[in-house]
């Protein structure tokens, strides 16, 4: 259930992950736009319930589970981000021929 929403979101966002934004820049912005509003899909509130967002004063954060539900769910899309990002680039890269990466 979860990943299907995140890979909906990933799916929205195909043409910056071919022009060099990672997925887990995407995975990180999803999970902020969902901690940082109130739950109201079921998505949402496990979200809500497992993984947890902290800031210091120099704006830098960091995300962490609060179970270990929490670690496997975080777990879990990441390496989902990381497989999508490997599917996305296998597919862009199909019909390329060496000679399109040459210098000119």
């Amino acid at each position: 259930m979860i990943l299907s929403e995140f890979s909906k979101f990933l799916q929205e966002h195909n043409d910056e992950i071919i022009k060099n934004k990672t997925t887990l820049s995407l995975l990180t912005a999803w999970v902020l736009a969902i901690l940082e509003k109130p739950a109201q899909t079921n998505v949402e509130k496990v979200i809500h319930q497992e993984i947890d967002f902290y800031q210091n004063k120099a704006g830098d954060f960091f995300l962490v589970a609060k179970s270990e539900s929490g670690r496997k769910l975080t777990n879990a899309l990441y390496n989902y981000a990381l497989s999508y990002e490997q599917h996305v680039m296998r597919k862009w890269l199909e019909d390329k021929k060496p000679k399109d990466f040459k210098n000119k």
